[in-house]
């Protein structure tokens, strides 16, 4: 007879487990022949319609999902032993003790994805009385059960709360009519702290490896130009709930191109509001160090491009410029690329100021502004033609300022605004990849229509959403199921040893 606290059928020999086996899959298929057997011969023995087309789909749909959720039971069911004494006296976990308790007891809302099932499970005390370990139980821990939901399960609610335009409502009412499980708004959040915490300890190491491999890619791809990788950063307004004020949540993207420019694939960063936004700071850092680490090919172009905001501006000259290789030592040549369209801008604010407002000669002038603001020069002749457009009128108070503020903008940052140079290096010359993170990481999952968020709230989602968006969904929920692993149950004593991987 095996032996052992789960992963085993505790049957005489092999041969009749397989014949119990098949008699128990047999038990649950009867119990539905008789009303399948009746809904096919409904469906084909009256007037075909598409509404009796789509009648009968529903209807198998639900036998059959009922029919794999007692299957799911039964087998779950059959892990352990209904005997007592064929388990365990007792079991270690790390450095503590457990004693067997007297027998099975149920766990009755158990969510799969086929339904709710019952689940019967022996339960262990810890040895010491003053414990503040409650009572455990290895077979639960052993199928990576988490808020009493399968990995399945917990896989298809993480990916839903991930998705753009969901809500939480809209999400408890999809688990009951596609998984026939029906739950409150609380099991929901704690399952998706829970997912989220063990998910994002994973994501950097995944993000490097597709990072590694677009890389990969990009060095086997064709064209004149040199592979690039773009770093961008921005912020997105959030609403605090509980202080009714907004702040900037910050959402960063590390985009490789290939040799013609063309964008291979990104990876997203998103955080809550944070004063300094520190924590961008160091996993965007820690990132790149790690792929640059790991990568051991030619290196590709290095470009930051962004807007010229303080916490933008402020990492490039703190990190990105004084970055040395994590291996050689030698000082990177990361390239500041001030994205286009918020240069643009300021020519238009310059023309308003200039011309006035609304008009045709303005409109032009910005127009033919922005064409020259791609050439050789670009910045300089621009600010040369509005100076010589400057110093015959006068202007306002007010149209000064707005003038001089927006020349200053270009005349402070000409050197990261050669975008015709970028342009013949292949580099990026607009922010429009973290522009639209900010949109899609952010603004589609977090601010819809009657939206109230906290930090502690929003975070879990913002890991989720950047595991899925980055592409790394399925990777790092594999990784995350064999993590589950780490953590060992063995039986003491005299008894058969059976050691467990189970989760932590």
């Amino acid at each position: 007879m095996q032996y052992g606290i789960a992963g085993t059928l505790v049957l005489a020999i092999a041969g009749r487990a397989e014949a119990e086996v098949a008699r128990l899959v047999d038990e649950v298929l009867m119990q539905h022949r008789a009303e399948l057997a009746q809904a096919l011969a409904a469906f084909v023995g009256t007037k075909v319609t598409p509404e009796s087309a789509f009648d009968f789909e529903t209807e198998l749909a639900g036998r059959f999902r009922e029919i794999a959720r007692q299957l799911v039971e039964v087998a779950f069911n059959l892990l352990e032993s209904d005997a007592a004494e064929s388990m365990p006296h007792d079991v270690v976990r790390g450095n503590e003790g457990y004693r067997r308790l007297a027998g099975k007891t149920p766990h009755r809302r158990v969510g799969t994805l086929f339904g709710t099932v019952t689940l019967w499970r022996h339960g262990y005390r810890p040895w010491d009385r003053d414990s503040e370990s409650g009572v455990i139980f290895p077979l639960e821990t052993q199928l990576g059960l988490i808020e009493g939901t399968t990995p399945a399960l917990a896989e298809r609610v993480g990916w839903y709360m991930a998705e753009a335009g969901t809500t939480q409502r809209t999400v408890l009412e999809r688990l009951k009519s596609q998984h026939g499980v029906c739950w409150g708004a609380g099991r929901l959040r704690n399952l998706t702290q829970r997912l989220s915490q063990d998910l994002s300890a994973l994501t950097q190491e995944q993000q490097v490896q597709r990072l590694l491999e677009l890389l990969r890619q990009a060095h086997a791809s064709r064209g004149r130009g040199q592979p690039t990788l773009a770093v961008g950063r921005d912020g997105v307004t959030l609403r605090e709930y509980r202080y009714r004020f907004f702040e900037n949540a910050t959402v960063a993207t590390v985009t490789m191109y290939d040799h013609r420019g063309h964008r291979l694939g990104t990876v997203y960063l998103a955080f809550v509001p944070e004063l300094g936004q520190g924590t961008m700071t160091e996993r965007l850092t820690a990132l790149l160090r790690e792929l640059l680490r790991r990568w051991e090919g030619a290196l590709p172009q290095l470009a930051y491009v962004t807007d010229a905001g303080e916490s933008e501006t402020q990492y490039y000259c703190k990190v990105l410029r004084r970055m040395t290789h994590p291996r050689t030592g030698e000082r990177l040549g990361w390239t500041r690329v001030v994205d286009y369209y918020h240069a643009s801008q300021r020519l238009w604010v310059m023309a308003e100021s200039l011309f006035g407002k609304d008009s045709p000669a303005g409109r032009a002038w910005a127009r033919r502004m922005c064409r020259v603001l791609k050439e050789p020069n670009g910045p300089s002749r621009v600010l040369h033609s509005a100076a010589a457009l400057r110093a015959p009128r006068k202007l306002t108070k007010q149209r000064e300022a707005d003038y001089q503020r927006a020349a200053n903008y270009l005349r402070q940052r000409t050197k990261a605004m050669q975008y015709h140079a970028f342009k013949k290096r292949g580099l990026p010359i607009g922010s429009g990849v973290t522009e639209a993170a900010c949109k899609t990481i952010v603004a589609q999952r977090l601010k819809l229509s009657g939206m109230r968020w906290s930090k502690a709230g929003a975070q879990p989602i913002l890991d989720l959403r950047v595991t899925l968006l980055s592409g790394i969904w399925a990777a790092t929920y594999r990784q995350h199921l064999h993590s589950l692993h780490n953590l060992r149950i063995e039986t003491h004593g005299d008894l058969p040893t059976h050691t467990l991987q189970i989760a932590a």
